[in-house]
């Protein structure tokens, strides 16, 4: 009975919402424009599998069919459908798909932003520090000024935890040293400055790249990811502290979004940001209930990376700042931005 209850109310502060969203700009509408139908094809990086499929991309499409009474609809594809990584952006780009899902890793050759709103590991240690960074700062709006060149758009989908499972455990320095990590954007430089082998390795290979011995470690997220891609089956260790908070992003095509009527423009963009807000909140709560699930039903062993580690560790997040900063323009601006507000926290 509760739970009918709470999907009731769901639907109607989604139906009242929609209607406070789209009320001003269909005034100015002709009738059959505001009732123009669209659908978008959407290539995620994510897996079927991956959590952030269901809980986010689909959680997106859903509400979004459901607020505009069903005239805009994601058709959405898995990791691989049309695209993987780095090519989910030049489809998008090419408008061959309206919208995607990336890693600001896959892109750190076409906007000097990518680097910093990827996320830098070793700086922000709690989600809210890199939340406000991006939104409240402006680093996602200076991003979004060097993707324009593009003809693209970017909306931070969430920020989240980045935390190495390992198959072998780490006692000391020496041991992390002789690992090879799956790894993506600059933790690799990050991990192979501790002493690492890190190399990429796209997300529908890993678990059997983890399985087959072919890495011995890898981060995917964090607890969430190891959880929903089965990495904690043939990975026991989960390390920690956080090595970083990270960024995944929408992109879309700016060409479509400006066809699309205005009342679905405003919708998109309006939701867009709200469930940034509410994914954010949810996902650190799935993260504490994800670790303790693994611990208690698959034997997971949280262990502390090795005091050695975390020093070299500490040494390469300096160097990735100075290579951000040297970068110029926007990604200086940005570093320093972010330098200062590191002082700010305590940590610098």
């Amino acid at each position: 009975m509760t739970d009918k209850n709470s999907g009731l109310s769901r639907r109607k502060a989604l139906a009242a919402g929609a209607a406070l969203v789209a009320a001003p700009a269909i005034i100015g509408s002709s009738s059959a424009r505001a009732q123009e139908k669209v659908v978008w094809k959407v290539q995620s990086h994510w897996p079927k599998a991956s959590a952030s499929y269901g809980d986010s991309l689909q959680v997106i499409a859903d509400e979004l069919a459901e607020i505009t009474g069903g005239r805009f609809t994601l058709e959405l594809h898995g990791a691989g459908e049309f695209a993987k990584g780095a090519e989910i952006f030049q489809i998008v780009k090419k408008g061959v798909v309206e919208m995607g899902t990336i890693s600001p890793g896959y892109i750190l050759g076409e906007a000097p932003m990518a680097g910093l709103c990827l996320g830098v590991p070793g700086t922000f240690r709690e989600p809210w520090e890199f939340e406000y960074y991006l939104k409240n700062m402006g680093a996602e709006a200076m991003f979004n000024e060097e993707l324009a060149y593009h003809g693209v758009v970017s909306r931070a989908e969430k920020v989240y935890p980045t935390e190495l499972v390992v198959s072998k455990e780490i006692a000391e320095a020496g041991d992390f040293s002789a690992m090879k990590l799956r790894s993506s954007g600059s933790y690799l430089k990050y991990l192979e400055a501790a002493g690492a082998a890190p190399q990429y390795v796209a997300g529908p290979e890993l678990y059997q790249s983890l399985a087959s011995g072919v890495v011995d470690g890898a981060h995917w997220g964090a607890a969430q990811g190891a959880q929903s891609m089965s990495l904690w089956e043939v990975a026991k260790f989960h390390m920690k502290p956080t090595m970083g908070i990270a960024m995944d992003t929408l992109i879309m095509n700016k060409a479509a979004i400006d066809a699309l009527p205005e009342d679905l423009r405003f919708t998109l963009m309006m939701h867009l940001e709200t469930r940034f807000w509410k994914r954010c909140a949810e996902y650190q709560y799935k993260e504490m209930t994800a670790l303790a699930s693994g611990i208690a039903e698959h034997g997971v062993q949280v262990k502390q990376f090795p005091q050695g580690v975390l020093d070299k560790f500490a040494e390469a997040s300096r160097a990735i700042l100075e290579e951000e900063r040297a970068k110029g323009g926007n990604a200086a601006k940005g570093t320093e931005m972010l330098v200062e507000f590191l002082k700010v926290l305590g940590y610098a």
